[in-house]
């Protein structure tokens, strides 16, 4: 799973002065949101073990562009997912990770949606709504409900012979 729900670009980026003991605070690149977390201790743990590309930043030197970094984290990513033999993997599908299984976890989308960086909880609902179990199990709670009432599902089931042994006329 992924851990803080960023994007590609957010996460290169990552200034060193934006983790704070277990606390992350970042503005998105994207949209320009602010995005308030926490990490993990095995997170933090492997951010203080690894070689800083700079003194300021985790994996870019912030001074060439943001774009070129990318590009070469995203290379690396589709050869590890290649060797992984992950099909039609790429770096976005942390982000849908860390979404879903926020979701599929009972997490409001609105939370979601703040820990995304959207600027609006529909863009969240526009890619994410199956996901939300809640929604779903009242969904079909309702279409059920639903069928109970309906006269025509009324008739298939308590007029077949299946259900009763003799035929019903139910008026």
């Amino acid at each position: 799973m992924q851990i803080f729900g960023s994007t590609i670009g957010d996460a290169v980026s990552l200034n060193v002065d934006r983790v704070k003991g277990d606390k992350l605070f970042l503005y998105t690149h994207k949209t320009g949101v602010a995005v308030n977390t926490i990490l993990p201790p095995f997170v933090l743990k492997a951010l203080e073990a690894i070689p800083k590309v700079t003194e300021s930043h985790f994996f870019w030197d912030g001074r060439n562009k943001l774009e070129t970094i990318v590009g070469s984290w995203r290379r690396r990513l589709a050869k590890l997912f290649e060797l992984a033999e992950v099909s039609k993997g790429h770096a976005h599908r942390f982000r849908d990770t860390f979404a879903v299984e926020l979701l599929l976890t009972n997490t409001p989308i609105e939370r979601v949606s703040v820990l995304l960086g959207h600027q609006s909880v529909r863009i969240t609902e526009k890619h994410y709504s199956p996901w939300v179990r809640a929604r779903q199990e009242q969904l079909e709670a309702d279409l059920r409900h639903s069928w109970e009432l309906d006269p025509v599902s009324i008739l298939e089931t308590k007029g077949t012979p299946e259900v009763h042994g003799k035929n019903e006329r139910i008026n």
